[in-house]
């Protein structure tokens, strides 16, 4: 049996129509991540008690475990947790009519970070430690110093890979249709179940996708060739 061409160009445009949830999901995601994982990665820096251990273990444990594992786990979990709080509290409210998003938001937001924390830490590995002791003799304060010298810097090594973060997150909100969401993949897989068209629904959805990341990568070379002002050679 062929491939049904009208089917194709359809459900194209159908599976395109998931691109702002995908791509809303992954910018809170960053939003989220970004100062996180910077902030963790300090903390494995410097060696701060509990907090070392803390993130060692978190990102062991989020890059040890599928993706589809940890959404099964936090999707499942969290309202029977928030079910047995809002019992306590005689709080009126259904949690199973909790938008879905925000178990997305949680997912791949923790999910990010752990991915970043790593890509911080041997990013800021990479500026040399007399720079902010320069920074500090001349009158700066830490914050201006991080926000001046070091973030700058920090940020011309690890866009490349912030950029591969950021790409594996778009492909990874594909995985939202185990929490009901609305996103590219779910949009593709109800249009072919009328017909059985899967195959045209998957490639369908790899076009979507490789146009998606494609668009991102271009995005991302682009600031990053902006950012090579702060490169010292």
């Amino acid at each position: 049996m062929g491939i049904n061409v009208p089917f194709l160009i359809d459900t194209f445009f159908t599976a395109l129509s998931g691109v702002p949830v995908a791509l809303f999901i992954t910018i809170v995601a960053l939003f989220i991540a970004l100062p996180l994982g910077f902030l963790l990665a300090l903390t494995r820096l410097n060696k701060i008690p509990f907090l070392n251990q803390f993130s060692r273990v978190y990102v062991s444990f989020v890059r040890g475990t599928p993706v589809i594992v940890q959404i099964f786990i936090i999707y499942n979990s969290v309202p029977l947790i928030l079910s047995r709080i809002f019992e306590k509290y005689d709080i009126q409210t259904n949690v199973y009519d909790i938008n879905p998003i925000w178990y997305a938001f949680i997912v791949f937001s923790l999910n990010t970070t752990a991915i970043l924390i790593e890509v911080f830490r041997s990013a800021i590995n990479t500026v040399s430690k007399g720079q902010l002791e320069a920074a500090l003799s001349v009158g700066l304060t830490q914050y201006q110093a991080f926000r001046r010298i070091i973030i700058p810097q920090t940020l011309v090594v690890a866009l490349p890979n912030i950029c591969t973060a950021t790409v594996h997150l778009i492909k990874a909100t594909s995985l939202g249709y185990a929490m009901s969401l609305h996103e590219i993949t779910l949009k593709a897989q109800v249009a072919a179940n009328i017909g059985y068209n899967y195959v045209e629904a998957y490639i369908d959805i790899f076009l979507v996708y490789l146009i998606l990341c494609s668009v991102v990568e271009y995005l991302f070379k682009w600031y990053e060739k902006r950012l090579t002002k702060y490169k010292i050679a």
